[in-house]
């Protein structure tokens, strides 16, 4: 009889502990969420990476994630369906906190602007006085002559001493759509400080008459990509013909070669003096939109994943040690930085171009 108690006790036992861990993956099952995301393609793989995926699970998220152009996202009729909107660009963040009417916006990481180049055209722009090395990277130091050979209609051909790229193609560099992507918007803010007598567009009449003479800077490149990735697969599989300068994010570049242990030797980095940053900002447009950008916040191994994909944050001695690994040369510091105009004028500028370029 004392028997069938003891065992009466230990089956109560194991019954209850079983029910407290059912009840326990019910808690934890209604804690779990999915976020609805719209991102910029430029940090797609980031969050799609198996870390980060179980690192969110940990805190009972799940991602769906959706990629569109950074300004794109904004002009989205579907936006209030999703949770987060992820953009490149301070600008694009802000437009659409506007039209979401959410307070709820988050800094995450950053990027500068840099131009995706080939080593064969370093004799050129050096001897153009363009391009020059400091501590083993390479800066645009006359970005002002750079966009003003652009506005002239030069051709490479033209550019001497050149050993290796004597074309008759136009002296351009190779943007995203300024309508729908925030890279291009970035190039239009730096151009338009340059074309401004490096002062930061400031005024209406400035912007309209500044916007009117750099729309050729886009108006001239023919088809354009929507998103950031375009152009640099462009110029990762079709090299020097079709990209020699294309204006990309830094981050694309590292990631790149942090992927890929074979890059090709050839491909470089010019660090435009001045240039200027991207911010990737959350605006969370729901409660799970915000809980997620809350994780994103506080979890220090998050910075450390998005290294990998070449995210500049609040620390980055793991990120330059990744490149220093690669060999690859990059500024640690970058002084000369400037800011873009207010979102107002930025706007103008790019609907006047897009009035110019049509729809």
């Amino acid at each position: 009889m004392a028997a069938g108690v003891v065992f009466s006790a230990k089956d109560k036992r194991a019954g209850d502990q079983a029910a407290r861990q059912a009840a326990a993956n019910d808690a934890a099952a209604a804690r779990q969420i999915t976020v609805r995301v719209l991102t910029g393609s430029e940090k797609l793989d980031f969050l799609r990476d198996p870390e980060l995926t179980r690192i969110l699970a940990g805190e009972g998220i799940a991602l769906d994630v959706q990629k569109a152009g950074s300004r794109e996202i904004a002009t989205r009729p579907d936006l209030k369906q999703f949770d987060v909107a992820y953009p490149a660009g301070a600008a694009a963040a802000k437009k659409i906190a506007a039209v979401t009417g959410s307070r709820r916006v988050f800094n995450s990481f950053y990027t500068p602007m840099a131009v995706a180049s080939w080593k064969q055209l370093l004799p050129t722009l050096e001897g153009n006085g363009i391009v020059h090395q400091q501590g083993g990277t390479y800066f645009i130091v006359d970005m002002r002559k750079l966009v003003e050979l652009m506005e002239k209609g030069a051709r490479w051909k033209e550019l001497q001493p050149n050993p290796n790229y004597a074309v008759s193609k136009s002296v351009l560099i190779t943007s995203t759509d300024v309508r729908t992507s925030n890279s291009a918007a970035m190039y239009l803010a730096l151009a338009s400080y340059l074309a401004n007598g490096d002062n930061v567009v400031d005024t209406e009449t400035v912007a309209d008459g500044v916007a009117d003479r750099l729309v050729h800077l886009f108006a001239k490149q023919g088809y354009q990509e929507a998103s950031s990735s375009g152009p640099f697969e462009d110029y990762v599989t079709m090299k020097l013909g079709k990209s020699p300068l294309v204006m990309i994010y830094e981050q694309q570049f590292l990631e790149y070669a942090f992927k890929h242990p074979a890059v090709d030797p050839n491909m470089v980095l010019l660090y435009p003096q001045p240039t200027i940053l991207t911010k990737h900002t959350i605006v969370a447009i729901s409660d799970k939109g915000e809980r997620f950008a809350q994780v994103f916040e506080r979890d220090p191994r998050i910075q450390a994943i998005a290294h990998r994909y070449g995210l500049r944050g609040t620390d980055n001695a793991a990120l330059f040690a990744q490149a220093k690994a690669r060999k690859l040369e990059v500024p640690q510091t970058l002084v000369d930085v400037v800011d873009p105009p207010t979102y107002d004028l930025l706007e103008r500028m790019i609907s006047r171009i897009e009035s110019t370029l049509g729809h």
